[in-house]
């Protein structure tokens, strides 16, 4: 099977943990996400819940803009910056991305596809945590 854009087309369950190591504690994010086909590429957009340990939660969101971009898929934030981009064949290490002074390390895993996951430990003075994103597609 080859793996591109489109395939990634569609509504998902969204899982997250975050193990914030700078504070000590683990959030969890409870969501979806949904990826549309655009002109152009994709357009990626997560909503859910985010929350402390102590129970305190907030609505959360993201955006991002997906885009083919020869073998691989380009990932930028909504206002049109790089981001990183991967492999949506073999999944694996995306590219490396400084934010400041923090670093972003992150990779895909479609051993379980349809489900896939992303995970991204980020380093640096600011930030040091590792998130862990379960993607499950909804009917």
């Amino acid at each position: 099977m080859t793996r591109e854009l489109r395939d990634f087309v569609g509504r998902y369950g969204l899982s997250r943990e975050i193990e914030d190591r700078h504070a000590k504690q683990k959030l969890t994010f409870l969501g979806k996400a949904e990826i549309t086909a655009t002109i152009d590429g994709a357009r990626y957009a997560e909503t859910g819940r985010m929350t402390f340990p102590n129970g305190p939660s907030f609505q959360s969101e993201r955006r991002y803009l997906w885009a083919a971009d020869g073998a691989r898929i380009r990932v930028c934030f909504e206002d049109g910056r790089a981001f990183h981009d991967f492999d949506p064949e073999q999944g694996g290490a995306a590219t490396e991305h400084l934010c400041g002074d923090d670093m972003y390390r992150g990779g895909y895993d479609f051993s379980d596809w349809p489900r896939w996951t992303l995970t991204w430990s980020v380093s640096g003075p600011r930030k040091d945590y590792t998130s862990c994103s379960m993607f499950t597609p909804l009917a």
